[in-house]
């Protein structure tokens, strides 16, 4: 299995980034898709999920109302619109995938760095 995270970079705050996760080598039908992030010398924390039929979406209150989560199951890819964008948004976001009667996630990609500046 695999999940490929791209689209991050350097945006000025109050700017947007898309991120995509592109995942490979199962069927992920019965999986949630999320993202996490971690900002250097803090934990990993979680960001939103949805599931694979897109049906139900999931977000941390930090980012409700300027993040949004969809999938396109056709591409087997997941996405992250992130506008507004604040300086504490910056970190590297992992996209990660779990059964939904999982407490965990089974699969991590390998990250994007996301840089806002003030």
């Amino acid at each position: 299995v695999q999940l490929q995270a791209s689209g991050g970079g350097l945006v000025q705050a109050g700017g947007s980034l898309r991120l995509s996760c592109a995942a490979s080598g199962r069927t992920f039908s019965g999986y949630r898709m999320g993202w996490f992030r971690q900002a250097p010398g803090k934990e990993r924390e979680f960001v939103a999920a949805i599931s694979w039929t897109g049906g139900n979406t999931f977000y941390a209150d930090s980012v409700k109302g300027r993040f949004t989560i969809s999938i396109i199951n056709a591409k087997n890819t997941v996405y992250l619109q992130m506008n507004s964008l604040k300086f504490e948004d910056t970190a590297v976001y992992y996209c990660a995938a779990r059964r939904i009667a999982q407490l965990g996630y089974d699969y991590w990609g390998q990250g994007t760095q996301v840089t806002v500046s003030s």
